[in-house]
Formats: C-alpha cells, structure tokens, sequence
C-alpha cells in the first residue's frame, strides 16, 4: 500500500482517481517525452545526408548517430539538474519541466537548416537540439520513475513503474506508424527533402497538451510527507550530491544494473531498423514495419511482467533476462542478419525484446526503491544517466562501427558482456519488493509486525493454558 493509501479518511473512490490521474499524466508525458527522442533515431534513415554530405551511407549514418549519442552526454546533467528539483521542489515541476524543454528541442530539429541552406551550421543546430533533449530526458526519467512508482499502491509499484516503458516504448511506436503512413503517402524523395520535419512539428505540438496535462497532476504523497515534516522543510541537503553521497553503494547498483538493460534496449530497438537495412539487406519499409509490431507486443508485456513481480519478486525477472541476453544475443543477432523477410525477423525479435522485458517492466521501480524519498529522484536520475551515457547511447554508434570495421559480430559479443555484469549485480544484490518508500509505510509495516508479534504472543498464552488444562 501507498503512503497515499495509509492516508487516513482519504475516500478510497478519490485515491483511485488520483492514482488513474498520476498514472495517465506520468505516462502521456512520457510517451510524448520518448517520442521526440527516437523519432530522430526513426528518421535519420532520410535526413542523414541533408546534414552530412557524402557517398557512404554508413558514414553518414555514423555521424547522425554520433549526435544521437552525444545527446546522452547531457543526459546526466539532466539527471543531476533536473533529479535536484524534484527531490526540491517537487516531482510534478520537474515533470512539467521537462516537457517544455523537449517541445523546444523538436521545433529546433524541425526548422534546422540542410548542409546545402547553411553548410555545417545545420548539423550545429541538430547538436544543440540534441543536447537539449538529452537533458530533458536525463530528468524526464527519473521524475517519472519517482512519480509512477510513487503513486502506485505499495503492493502494485511493479505494475505501475511498468507503464513507464510502456509508454516509452508507445512512443516510440508513435514516431514509427508515422514513419509508416508518411513512406505510403509521400516518395523516398519527398521524405529527403522536407517530410522527414513534420514528425518534430507534431511532437513540439503534443508536448504543449502534455504540459497542460502535467499542470493538473497532484503531487505525491510521500513526496508531501517528506517536505512538510517538522524537518523536512528546512533539509538543505535534500536533493544533493552530498546526500547521494550518503547513499553511494545503492547509486552504483543502478549503473550496474542499467548496464545490461540499457544496451541491450537500445539494440533490439533503435538499432534494430539499421541492422535489418544494413546487415540483413530489408526493405526499409519491411524493415520498420518488424519494428513497429514487435515493439507494439513488447509494449503489452510490459505490464504482465510488472504483475508478476509484484508477486515473485523483481530479481528473478532481471536474473532471467541478464542469463537470456547473455547467452541468447549471439545466436539472435546472427540469425536476425540472414532473415530477409517479415516473418522471421519478426518472431527473433519478438524473442529478443521478451528477454529484454524482464528489465525493462521494473526497472524503474528497482531503483526507486533503493533510496529515500529525499534523494530518491536524484538517485534514480544520475547514475542511470551515466550509465546510459556512456553505454546505452553510445551502442548503435558501438555497432556501426564495428560494421564499418567489417568485424559486426563483435558487437554481439559486446552486448553479451554488458548483460553478464548486470547479471552479476542481479544476484548479489536484494530484492526490493517489500521497500518501503515513506514513513506512513513504515509505520504501517511496524503496526503489522507488533500485530503479528501480539497475536504470536496471545497464541503461547493461549497454547500454554490449553497444556495447563490438559495437564489437569
């Protein structure tokens, strides 16, 4: 149960708007957060030499996806930034936050020059877009993790965080059925020319709902408790790097444990469209449409997955995928490279993206649970920013280099190895389930251990006379 549930003479019709509300406003945001990121990655295919003039497609791709990853170098910033002022000043200001930032980013990408308008100043301009981006996800992360596990009852923190990949990955499917319709409506070359702009028109205009959307949001109980406590008001550490300093064991878990998750996510999802064009020789509309419905499975999962470790636990679902990414993303990717038709390069990825929902259905709620409400968003936002800095987006660059190289199946061996030390993480570390991420839950999870404690002592009392009794 939530600290919003423990709340007494809370009606329990008005918690589950509240829940309903939280859930549809963390998650719409998200999805339009998500959107405007991999939609850049969706549509590099036909911008890429507007931008990068030259004879080599790999090259060219090579650098749109060297700004792709440098946009992950802010994410960090983001996460330290952003992670602050929701551990401050509240998760819904940094939700709403985000959400503006983003908008700016996609009408940047949307206006920005081709080398043939302004040289070299337009790639300029979709570096700086980039690095906007990057730091409004690096926070958008972590506030929505925080706020989706937060709300959620204590009991269903797995299925509520569960929603954040999911929309993350809607999102992402967003920007692909767009991609789908606009390659049956418009010519290859129309889509070079100007069509690949209108998909960051449309996300710089569904941020402007979302921000009307996040205004509306409530925020958390346990973020509420945390601040209007009789210290919690005056804490100036809260949010700090000296309080994460405090919780810096727990920090490096969550870069171990996204170490995995992250590359292995962006590999059979980002990556994935190029690496059926490049390597297996698809059609580029066959190819995405492989992505766009194995993502859309994957996003059904999410959810059933979340469930269950509310039941089970969370370790066995990220043990579970850590083994399978391990040993499985070898044979995998080989196979997927000599699938040249929809079918089997629909079922492999489908197998490939239901290992990946081991870590991807409860990430968010694993870290979440590892810290304190006071230091919780910043303690999911800048270690995972770090982490995926340094490995989640610097993977397709990783594959396409090695490609370029003409050693490809390197990189499979490269994903093997990040997923065998998050697995290593997975097994030594606890479970959270049980966490408790207030202290109305504390206090709840005390009142049933001295309850349980009083009936255990009232069952002696009881045994001991009943013994008496017979013994006379």
């Amino acid at each position: 149960m939530s600290s919003a549930a423990a709340m007494p003479g809370t009606p329990p019709g008005d918690l589950r708007a509240k829940r309903r509300l939280a859930l549809v406003g963390g998650s719409l945001g998200n999805l339009v957060e998500w959107y405007d990121w991999f939609v850049y990655a969706s549509f590099a295919i036909y911008f890429a030499d507007s931008f990068f003039p030259g004879d080599n497609p790999t090259t060219q791709l090579m650098n749109t996806a060297g700004i792709f990853a440098v946009g992950f170098l802010m994410r960090p910033v983001g996460g330290w930034v952003l992670g602050r002022a929701a551990d401050r000043h509240g998760r819904k200001s940094a939700l709403t936050l985000t959400v503006t930032m983003m908008s700016v980013a996609a009408l940047l990408i949307a206006v920005a020059p081709t080398y043939g308008q302004a040289g070299y100043f337009g790639a300029v301009v979709l570096l700086l877009a980039r690095l906007l981006q990057g730091m409004s996800i690096g926070g958008e992360y972590a506030a929505s993790a925080t706020y989706l596990t937060e709300a959620s009852a204590r009991n269903r923190r797995g299925l509520g965080s569960s929603f954040q990949y999911v929309s993350m990955t809607c999102g992402q499917l967003l920007g692909l059925g767009i991609l789908i319709a606009m390659q049956r409506t418009l010519t290859t070359a129309q889509l070079e020319s100007w069509g690949w702009r209108i998909p960051f028109v449309l996300g710089a205009l569904f941020a402007v709902v979302v921000f009307w959307i996040r205004r509306r949001l409530t925020e958390t109980d346990a973020f509420t408790e945390e601040t209007s406590g009789e210290a919690g008001g005056d804490d100036n550490t809260r949010g700090t790097l000296k309080a994460l300093w405090q919780h810096r064991r727990q920090a490096g878990l969550v870069m171990a444990l996204t170490l995995g998750g992250t590359v292995a996510y962006y590999t059979y999802t980002t990556y994935l469209t190029k690496y059926l064009i490049g390597s297996a020789g698809m059609s580029k509309n066959t190819a995405t449409l492989v992505s766009f419905t194995a993502l859309a499975v994957f996003a059904v999962l999410q959810p059933f997955a979340g469930m269950l470790s509310d039941r089970i636990g969370r370790r066995p679902l990220l043990i579970t995928f850590a083994v399978g990414c391990t040993v499985g993303t070898y044979p995998i990717m080989t196979a997927l490279g000599s699938a040249s038709s929809y079918w089997p390069a629909l079922g492999l990825s489908l197998l490939a993206l239901v290992i990946v929902t081991g870590y991807t259905s409860i990430n968010a709620a694993v870290k979440a649970e590892l810290f304190p409400t006071r230091v919780r968003a910043l303690g999911v936002a800048l270690p995972y920013a770090i982490a995926n800095a340094l490995f989640g987006g610097t993977a397709e660059y990783v594959a396409l280099w090695f490609k370029d190289s003409g050693h490809e199946t390197m990189f499979f061996w490269y994903v093997s190895g990040c997923a065998l030390v998050s697995l290593v993480t997975y097994v030594l570390m606890p479970d959270t389930r049980h966490a408790a991420l207030s202290r109305a839950e504390e206090a709840e999870e005390g009142a049933d251990s001295g309850a349980a404690d009083t009936g255990s002592a009232e069952a002696r009392v009881r045994a001991a006379a009943a013994t008496a009794d017979f013994g006379r």
